[in-house]
């Protein structure tokens, strides 16, 4: 189900067939580097990452992380979307993209619509974003979008600090 659309891109809810993609972006250095190990290494593995995350977060509280894909070519470049954290008191915008997709403009159009979205349709009041300290291409995007750098925090297992990002919307 497509959710957003923007002169480039089609935002749409995952299903369990972009399996073989998901395998793919959560295995790319980028994502291991500086989202984490999911520890997703076969197809079904990726399918079970899909059901779990994505359609559940879309059946639970109504978002998630959607597909990100090219409008003209309906080739899968990436993700984005919105989740809710348990150790964040409201949802958080998150992106990845593959590398051949970087530095074409991608990711902050994503991003502004994912924004928008949860502004104006889900009425969200605030939106969260969290990066790792050395993740400044994500910062610079973050920023890009109107967030801005609220505090320095301990991620909650303990081991890393991470900036967050916030942006109001009342």
């Amino acid at each position: 189900m497509k959710i957003l659309e923007t002169p480039r891109l089609i935002l749409r809810q995952m299903t369990v067939d972009d399996a073989a993609f998901m395998l793919v972006l959560l295995n790319d250095p980028l994502w291991l580097r500086f989202i984490g190990d999911r520890g997703v290494r076969t197809l079904e593995e990726a399918r079970n990452y899909i059901l779990l995350g994505a359609m559940a977060n879309y059946a639970r509280l109504g978002y998630g992380f959607y597909l990100v894909e090219l409008k003209e070519t309906g080739i899968a470049i990436g993700m984005c979307g919105l989740a809710k954290r348990d150790y964040l008191e409201h949802a958080d915008i998150g992106f990845a993209f593959l590398p051949e997709y970087g530095g074409q403009g991608y990711a902050i159009e994503a991003a502004m619509a994912t924004l928008d979205y949860a502004q104006h349709q889900l009425h969200l009041p605030r939106v969260l974003a969290t990066t790792r300290l050395d993740n400044d291409r994500s910062s610079a995007l973050l920023e890009k979008s109107g967030m801005y750098l609220e505090k320095i925090m301990m991620h909650p297992d303990g081991n890393r600090e991470l900036k967050l990002y916030a942006i109001d919307f009342d």
